[in-house]
């Protein structure tokens, strides 16, 4: 049985924390180019979706459920994503074809300085090679420390819960404010499950343009949500702005827009005593 939408956002609020240890624990685990943020917004939209579709008869703890959910979700991103860059990718099939053929030729495995002199590098540039290649998404697959009972176990205090209110509210304002094909996206992807074939035959684009569109429409998230919450993080506005910027400044202008009016809207809520009929 579906919870009700109070329940849900609770819920939220309850295991944000789950984000940002998974989060953590995969952004060790990859090249420093690859950006937080990026895998934050995945993981939170992961986790609204958890919510809402979490079942509580079913008696997995939702912080199991949710930390799988996150998890999946920062991982498509990481796939998504081009991190190993053309001149890593280049370099790391150079090694592998250096190290077969001097197998071949030298009957053993090549030593480093063997390696890296057939390179024309260092060692230690050799050593950076071999690890970049080493560093592959799949081995992000490899379990990492359960901590999801330790860190949902902390009920946020009155100010944590208003910065979670806040960021769920600038989330959701963003998602409702992306142009219509990036809205399908997304809600096609992270809320209805839907798969990325029927989303592409539906949008008439292919798969690989449904994951750009993914890509755009995170970036968006994460850029509006900065620019309104984190200003140090968000991108800087060019002096002269062209069509793209000021439609990008536009959104986010949207964004907040539409997150102040549904502030504005809960605090009247609360303010407004309910009307009590007496009995005549």
């Amino acid at each position: 049985m579906a919870l009700e939408r109070r329940e849900q956002d609770e819920l939220i609020e309850q295991h944000l924390a789950l984000v940002g240890y998974h989060v953590s624990e995969m952004i060790r685990r990859v090249p420093t180019h690859v950006q937080r943020d990026e895998l934050a917004a995945a993981g939170s939209l992961a986790l609204v979706q958890a919510a809402r579709g979490f079942n509580a008869d079913l008696g997995v703890p939702f912080a199991r459920y949710a930390s799988t959910r996150i998890r999946g979700a920062i991982l498509d991103e990481l796939r998504g994503m081009d991190w190993a860059s053309r001149g890593t990718r280049q370099r790391a099939r150079r090694l592998a074809e250096l190290t077969e053929r001097l197998t071949g030729d030298l009957g053993r495995a090549p030593r480093p300085d063997e390696l890296a002199q057939a390179m024309g590098v260092g060692v230690d540039e050799l050593r950076s090679i071999r690890d970049d290649a080493q560093r592959r998404v799949v081995s992000l697959d490899a379990d990492t420390t359960d901590a999801t009972g330790s860190i949902s176990d902390k009920a946020p205090n009155p100010e944590e819960r208003i910065v979670v209110d806040e960021r769920l509210r600038y989330l959701t304002a963003g998602v409702g404010e992306l142009p219509e094909n990036l809205r399908a996206v997304v809600q096609g992807i992270f809320f209805e499950e839907r798969p990325v074939a029927e989303l592409a035959a539906e949008l008439g684009v292919t798969q690989s343009r449904i994951s750009q569109l993914r890509t755009q429409a995170l970036g968006m998230l994460r850029d509006a949500m900065n620019t309104a919450l984190d200003p140090e993080l968000a991108p800087v506005a060019s002096d002269v702005p062209g069509v793209a910027e000021k439609r990008r400044q536009a959104y986010y202008a949207a964004v907040a827009q539409r997150a102040s009016a549904t502030a504005l809207r809960t605090v009247v809520e609360v303010a407004t005593p309910p009307v009590i009929s007496e009995a005549v």
